[in-house]
């Protein structure tokens, strides 16, 4: 059995095999590798008035920047620097090549507190598409820029957008000549990096609770795998299960009550839904096979996950409540640790293609459509965006290990490589509530 499982998990295991030499600190950087040429130029003016810490202006724009569907217009081209549609000429704004315009400007309120107003403006500036005045705590400045970005992203193309939205991974490093695991957070553009969890051992399989306020992740902390679940708010952390053999690749139900898992503790890696409210656990596969990697359907009504009971590993789908189990995939002899799109139209998967080159798979669950997402070898652990637009993953930049973004249709690239250290296992937050 554990040579059958080594060999399921050999992607992953070759990443945790890398070691570096560099200090602890992760702090993500952002890397456009490929733009669309059809992208909606934007100009996006900085904001007048209150200068803050983060610039609500530059973080708007590069937010916009790097959602691949718009082109922000080099500020130096820009004729004027208005802070509202009053202040605008049309007579020099309608030879600037954007079909947007976003003003604004910050002020700061006798308690302290920032006031927002912005306008996305159109056709010169002479039509206003957009306009909202806010308020936020005086720390929250930034959020307030993501935020602006977001209305804008959904205005313009009718979709949520993702820029206030968080990444989990794990950071790997040495120190004083071992080597160290950290779970990190931060926001989707690598800013404001936040260390979760320091250990000698390995940290493996992080996943956001729906409400965004709690993770899971397995944690070899104490010499044998576990499942711990943290509070994000207070940091308290608790065990979830501690089982003898395999305890891993916990997954949240949509309504956050109850969680799917792999465990070994009768003795053969099978899928377990646990109820949050009383720990009970519930058997969900019974198969010779090694199951395991559950992630839930939007419905809360079935589970995809990865099972060799073909011979090799490949998804699967069952259904919860009958047992009833359908293979998905059939394109190659390995598809592994596939997340399924949140509007459940796409599984994202790691696939082997020759020897030890495993890439991005992406599967159309509506006509079956597979397709090759990335061209890079030893990429895993995709995991979609709330918008089901685009893909994080673990993929590899020389011999570093970075994270990579990429949109569904491949035509829009980022790279996000950490400062220091070796980044993987990064999986994308839900909107946050």
């Amino acid at each position: 059995m554990f040579n059958r499982l080594f060999g399921l998990l050999t992607p992953y295991l070759l990443l945790l095999c890398v070691s570096v030499s560099l200090p602890a600190h992760a702090a993500l950087t952002i890397e456009i590798t490929q733009r669309l040429s059809e992208a909606t130029p934007i100009a996006v003016v900085p904001f007048g008035g209150v200068q803050t810490a983060d610039n609500t202006g530059n973080i708007i724009a590069a937010d916009l920047d790097r959602s691949g569907t718009f082109n922000v217009i080099e500020r130096s081209k820009l004729p004027s620097l208005p802070s509202s549609s009053a202040e605008i000429l049309p007579s020099i704004w309608q030879g600037v090549p954007a079909d947007f315009i976003v003003v604004g400007s910050v002020s700061r309120l006798p308690d302290g507190r920032l006031s927002y107003r912005y306008e996305l403006l159109k056709r010169g500036g002479l039509e206003r598409a957009l306009g909202e005045t806010f308020t936020v705590d005086a720390g929250r400045s930034r959020d307030a820029a993501h935020y602006i970005a977001d209305k804008i992203y959904k205005q313009v193309t009718g979709e949520p957008g993702i820029f206030a939205t968080k990444i989990l991974y794990v950071n790997q490093y040495m120190k004083d000549g071992r080597k160290r695991y950290r779970l990190e957070l931060s926001d989707i553009d690598g800013a404001r990096q936040v260390t979760l969890l320091d250990s000698i051992e390995p940290i493996l399989s992080p996943t956001w609770s729906p409400s965004a306020r709690q993770i899971a992740y397995v944690s070899f902390e104490s010499r044998k795998p576990a499942i711990f679940v943290q509070n994000l708010s207070t940091r308290q952390r608790t065990k979830l299960t501690d089982f003898s053999g395999l305890n891993g690749a916990p997954s949240w139900s949509p309504d956050g009550k109850r969680m799917a898992l792999t465990l070994s503790r009768d003795g053969n890696p099978e899928l377990y839904v646990m109820d949050l409210s009383t720990n009970a656990l519930t058997r969900i596969t019974n198969n010779p096979a090694i199951d395991t990697e559950p992630r839930w359907t939007s419905d809360g009504k079935a589970l995809v996950f990865t099972s060799d009971r073909s011979g090799g590993p490949q998804i699967y789908r069952v259904n919860i409540a009958t047992g009833e189990t359908k293979r998905l995939t059939f394109t190659g002899k390995f598809n592994a640790r596939a997340d399924i799109s949140p509007n459940d139209r796409h599984l994202a998967m790691v696939h082997q293609v020759t020897g030890n080159n495993f890439t991005i798979a992406l599967q159309d669950l509506n006509n079956g459509v597979f397709s090759m997402l990335t061209d890079t070898p030893l990429d895993e652990s995709p995991s979609f965006s709330p918008n089901s637009k685009m893909v994080v993953y673990a993929t590899r930049k020389g011999s570093k290990g970075v994270l990579g973004i990429m949109s569904l249709d491949g035509r829009f690239k980022l790279r996000l490589p950490a400062v220091d250290g070796e980044v993987r296992e990064p999986v994308w937050s839900p909107y946050l509530r």
